[in-house]
């Protein structure tokens, strides 16, 4: 029977019917006009209500994936920072709302599943995928299955500490990757830059509206010579391809799946990656290593978090 999957963002509310063969059937895009919970609640439920009346054919089971550190298998969202929640039960809230079974778990173990069995990971036993769009997320297939963790934090990549007491992240910590590498902190940084006075490449890229700074104008202001965006920007790029590579040390994947907007659009950040995971990464662990991008795109979350429904 067909499952519903939902991607919760810090923007909109997606949901799809999925068939067995992890295909879509039906889906529907629902901004997010409030955060609070019980407004993203009613998001979830009128995207789930379009995508099951669009498919037309009834769901019992709902997967769940959110941006957010998870509180094992409760449904709890510890941390989503993309939202500003703290402790929110969202699988019961759901629950309670679509009125049938629900399954919450992280975004990125949603859209590493469904790379595994309907995107870039298939025939793979143990993957490591990483996507870094708005934040910094990662997770881990181990012998065909999901890693956790003990607490089901497991896979939190963007959350390791790369500078101690550095910038401040969404999730209220220090010097976290995500805070030097994902796109909304890519931004921060390129308008402090932007706002110093200091970039005439920056200037003209902008026309000095912070609003139309993005990671792939840090890109082009970095290849284009400007001095302090290049130090951003390499900075970034050096840190993510190490953290990477250290996890492929630790992990030896048999494939790195690779996704997300950050590196979907700034080639040169990619590149920097790959180039990174050959140089860091130990001899033996990249031995056989087979990295590839995200086949599914943005559709990974809700067809991964169907099917693990």
């Amino acid at each position: 029977m067909p499952t519903l999957g939902i991607d919760l963002g810090g923007t909109f509310a997606r949901a799809a019917v999925v068939n067995e063969q992890g295909k879509i059937v039906a889906a529907s895009k629902i901004p997010l006009a409030e955060r609070s919970p019980s407004a993203v609640v009613e998001s979830i439920a009128h995207a789930a209500k379009l995508a099951v009346e669009s498919a037309g054919t009834p769901v019992q089971f709902c997967g769940v994936g959110a941006a957010g550190q998870i509180h094992g298998d409760s449904g709890v969202l510890a941390v989503a920072p993309n939202l500003g929640w703290r402790n929110v039960p969202l699988g019961e809230m759901l629950r309670t709302r679509l009125g049938f079974t629900v399954r919450v778990v992280n975004d990125l173990a949603a859209a590493a599943w469904g790379e595994l069995n309907a995107g870039a990971g298939r025939g793979a036993q143990d993957m490591y995928t990483v996507f870094v769009g708005s934040g910094v997320g990662s997770a881990i297939i181990a012998g065909g299955k999901l890693v956790h963790g003990a607490g089901g934090v497991a896979g939190e990549l963007g959350h390791t500490k790369v500078v101690p007491n550095g910038r401040k992240c969404g999730c209220g910590e220090l010097g976290c990757l995500e805070a030097y590498v994902g796109g909304h902190n890519l931004i921060a940084q390129t308008r402090e830059l932007l706002a110093s006075g200091h970039s005439h490449i920056l200037m003209e890229l902008t026309g000095g509206d912070p609003a139309r700074v993005t990671p792939v104008t840090l890109e082009q202001a970095a290849e284009r010579g400007d001095p302090e965006a290049r130090e951003i920007y390499e900075r970034a790029s050096l840190m993510l391809a190490i953290a990477i590579a250290n996890q492929v040390t630790v992990l030896n994947p048999a494939r790195l799946i690779l996704g997300g907007g950050v590196l979907a659009h700034c080639p040169g950040i990619r590149r920097r990656v790959v180039e990174g995971v050959q140089a860091y990464a130990s001899m033996t662990s990249r031995e056989g290593l087979l990295i590839s991008d995200a086949e599914l795109g943005d559709d990974s979350g809700l067809i991964g978090a169907a099917l693990l429904a």
